[in-house]
């Protein structure tokens, strides 16, 4: 029997080794940012808004439909960051957005 350790990956969740190809890909497709529908969005996109959402600490409320030009990812992938006219430092959540 080979030992697997040197070229293998042990998944623990799945009780399998896997190959570091297997497990780089599986890491990038948690990476992703999704919006509502699932498209894979990316910095620079233009993304709508698919409810009214209230904006804490701005007292308004950003309209469904508003287009958002020229997001930007975070850390987080279910975060992105967001410029908008009259809102500075606009953090919104990607399950509120549709890509454009």
């Amino acid at each position: 029997m080979t030992d697997h350790s040197d070229q293998y990956v042990y998944d623990e969740a799945t009780g399998e080794w896997k190959s570091p190809e297997e497990v780089a890909a599986a890491a990038a497709a948690k990476s992703q940012v999704r919006d509502s529908v699932g498209n894979v969005l990316a910095d620079g996109d233009q993304v709508v808004l698919v409810k009214d959402l209230k904006v804490k600490g701005a007292g308004q409320t950003l309209k469904q439909g508003t287009v958002i030009r020229s997001i930007r990812l975070t850390d987080d992938p279910e975060e992105i960051d967001c410029r908008h006219d009259t809102i500075k430092g606009l953090v919104l959540r990607a399950e509120f957005v549709r890509k454009r």
